[in-house]
Formats: structure tokens, C-alpha cells, sequence
């Protein structure tokens, strides 16, 4: 899920497009808002940050994988939402992306980092107090 335009070298580009680094996207969507709202936004963040940014992007099946859509004869399973967060160690601060997986999906304000948690369950940050 760490977009093409993000790796540093044509190696890199071409491992970007295996399947350990995807999921099933709404096509609109990926090219539209999340290439524009999203990805573009975090690049731009982390060429001006002055020390580390950590970003870490998933997918969200509700209600769980298991009981999620699939697609194909292998029933790959279709997230609902897909989050992107990104934790700038220097001002200790994080923020997270948050979209549906839906063509319809629009831009949308960031949400906290605990907000985050909250919606995964998950503690992304073990040990990082990070101010939303």
C-alpha cells in the first residue's frame, strides 16, 4: 500500500506492485482522492519535516476479514476503509487519513491518532505520546 510515486528507485518501483503491497482499491477513488487528498498531502508533509516521519497505511475489513466481500475466484477479501497514519517523531505528533473504500468516497479532514486507535483497535504508537 506505500504508493509507487514514494519509492526511491526503479527497483523499488517494481516491488512496489506485488501483491504483499496491495489490496482492492475503488478505482476512482486510488486515482482521485486518495492520489490527490492523501498521498500527495503526506509526500509534500515529509519533504518539508525537519527529522522522521514514520507512515504506516492499512486496510480496514469490517466487520471483520473473514466476513468481508470478496472478489475472484480466490475471494480476495475488500477492505471498507483504508487509513493512512503518519507520526512526525520530532513534534511528536500524528495524525491519520481515514476513507472508505467507495467510489464515492471525497476528501475528508484527518483524524487524530487516538481516534485511530479507537477505530482499529489498535495501538500503533506503543510507548509514543502523540498529541492529536
Amino acid at each position: 500500500m506505500a504508493p509507487v510515486g514514494d519509492m526511491p528507485t526503479a527497483q523499488a518501483m517494481g516491488q512496489s506492485f506485488t501483491l504483499a503491497n496491495m489490496v482492492p482499491q475503488a478505482s476512482e477513488h486510488n486515482r482521485g482522492v486518495r492520489a490527490k487528498s492523501v498521498e500527495k498531502a503526506t509526500r509534500n508533509y515529509v519533504k518539508r519535516a525537519v527529522g522522521d516521519v514514520y507512515v504506516t497505511t492499512g486496510p480496514v475489513y469490517v466487520p471483520n476479514i473473514a466476513q468481508s466481500p470478496g472478489i475472484g475466484p480466490g475471494q480476495v477479501r475488500l477492505p471498507k476503509y483504508l487509513f493512512k497514519l503518519v507520526y512526525d517523531q520530532s513534534k511528536n505528533r500524528a495524525w491519520a487519513y481515514w476513507q472508505e473504500n467507495s467510489e464515492a468516497t471525497r476528501a475528508s479532514k484527518p483524524i487524530g491518532y487516538s481516534e485511530l486507535a479507537k477505530r482499529t483497535g489498535i495501538e500503533f504508537l506503543p510507548g509514543a505520546i502523540p498529541g492529536d
